[in-house]
């Protein structure tokens, strides 16, 4: 008698984008009392409170106070509480006051809480790695 014709609603339009339809994945995590050697790829989330000897390529990375990574990174987000030497390549880039880091970061925005080591350079993505420091020479 009070029934609604079955067609779908805008909202619910609006909840079916491409964005909404997207599969969520879950976090993988590397224990504390776990060693790797070896690479590791993952389109998803990766808490690493355990050591890594290898290269990490992963959409986010969440490094434990106990997690060590020996190899290069490339995320579109890291946040390091914990160790890593070697390189880092990512959109965006936590140093909390627990990390120690020897290495370049290459990155978007960098956030670097007091406390924190950092031992290397900083470049920002899409810059050249090296910039000429000569001066141009006067023609005579």
């Amino acid at each position: 008698m009070f029934s609604k014709p079955n067609k779908p609603s805008s909202a619910a339009v609006r909840l079916e984008s491409p964005e909404a339809a997207r599969k969520v994945l879950a976090c993988s995590l590397i224990a504390e009392n776990v060693r790797v050697d070896g690479d590791l790829a993952s389109d998803g989330d990766v808490q690493l409170d355990g050591a890594l000897n290898g290269d990490l390529k992963v959409a986010h990375l969440s490094i434990g106070e106990t997690g060590q990574v020996e190899g290069a990174i490339t995320a579109e987000a890291v946040e390091i509480r914990g160790r890593v030497a070697g390189t880092i390549v990512a959109k965006t880039v936590r140093l909390y006051s627990t990390a120690r880091v020897d290495g370049d970061i290459t990155h978007e925005q960098l956030a670097v809480e007091a406390g924190a080591h950092f031992a290397g350079r900083s470049l920002r993505l899409g810059q050249p790695a090296q910039e000429q420091l000569s001066l141009p020479i006067a023609a005579e």
